[in-house]
């Protein structure tokens, strides 16, 4: 649908393997390389501020490493009652977070922010999700599966976890991991993409 337009490269700077998978299903090229920054949020740290605020070192130390490239990057956290839920360390912190957000509204925020050429554009966005309640057995057999262990808040709404979530409100793609439409317009914006059109 896009393509990187010429003399331009575009950097991600993640981890992310559903960032990744996103850009390249759009048919953006890039360049993978994580950026190595310290990601814990400061105690007290509101979710909003400390996303902004991983997002942009992200950016900054990968433009560092890469003079010349379009760097993109980004950092998403799910908060509940002002709580950042982290990646949990085992089972049964998964299994409390899981508990918590049964039956409850959580919202996913994504700072992200793009670095090109002296030029910078970033953004935040914050999605409300809505669980369902949730028995204990279903809370088990999600836990089998073994997809929260590696993820913010121990769901994952783009695999299983789709069927715990009753409501999504904002952007869909920013529980995922990037909220597509506001960095799709910001790279179109800063010239480093055009649509596809016939080859």
């Amino acid at each position: 649908m896009y393509r990187v337009r010429s003399g331009q490269r575009l950097l991600l700077a993640s981890n992310s393997p559903r960032r990744r998978e996103m850009l390249t299903r759009l048919g953006i090229e890039y360049l993978l390389a994580p950026a190595e920054v310290d990601e814990t949020t400061a105690t007290g740290e509101p979710a909003r501020e400390a996303a902004r605020r991983l997002a942009l070192a992200k950016a900054n130390a990968s433009a560092q490493t890469h003079p010349g490239w379009v760097v993109l990057a980004a950092d998403t956290l799910v908060t509940l009652d002002s709580r950042v839920l982290g990646k949990p360390s085992d089972g049964d912190e998964a299994a409390t977070m899981l508990t918590e957000l049964a039956g409850r509204e959580h919202q996913v925020v994504t700072g992200w922010c793009l670095i090109a050429e002296g030029r910078r554009l970033c953004g935040l966005s914050e999605t409300t999700v809505r669980f369902r309640a949730l028995s204990p057995q279903e809370i088990v057999a999600y836990l089998a599966s073994g997809e929260p262990m590696d993820k913010a808040g121990a769901y994952a709404v783009q695999g299983l976890g789709a069927a715990l979530v009753e409501e999504v409100r904002g952007s869909y793609t920013n529980v995922v991991g990037l909220p597509l439409s506001e960095v799709m317009a910001a790279l179109l914006e800063l010239g480093v993409i055009e649509p596809r059109g016939e080859e």
